[in-house]
């Protein structure tokens, strides 16, 4: 399951978990991007995502296939939120089965890192007294 969403990801986080747990299953590993409350010293209110989907689903695709071809994994989820999040609320969900934890932990870092650097989704964080785009996304 690969997606991009301007849906919140909460209400269907177990169905998403739902889809990596299976019997051959060691270990499964999930880590979930939060909006912050507070970032560079202020009070966010909330954060805008923007994606060229046309590019960045091809994007997810191909770091999940890499994911797949280095480690061994039974099931991979990757959703990314789009429009505006609010502080508190999931930005991102990542799930990995396999067989074995280490491969999973590497595997979940891996997507996260790579979905951050090379994936065209952009983020303004808002903020009381006006807003800003983060350069941390690619």
């Amino acid at each position: 399951m690969i997606a991009l969403t301007d849906q919140p990801i909460e209400p269907r986080r177990a169905e998403l978990l739902r889809t990596v747990t299976g019997l051959g299953a060691g270990a499964i590993v999930t880590f979930e991007g939060i909006v912050r409350a507070d970032s560079h010293g202020k009070h966010v209110t909330h954060l805008f995502y923007e994606a060229f989907p046309e590019m960045a689903l091809p994007e997810m695709e191909k770091i999940a296939a890499e994911a797949r071809k280095r480690w061994a994994l039974q099931a991979l989820v990757l959703v990314h939120r789009t429009g505006r999040v609010e502080a508190g609320e999931t930005s991102v969900l990542i799930a990995v089965a396999s067989g074995h934890r280490t491969e999973a932990f590497d595997a979940c870092r891996f997507i996260i890192d790579s979905v951050k650097s090379s994936v065209p989704i952009w983020k303004r964080e808002h903020y009381e007294d006006g807003a800003v785009w983060i350069e941390d996304h690619a």
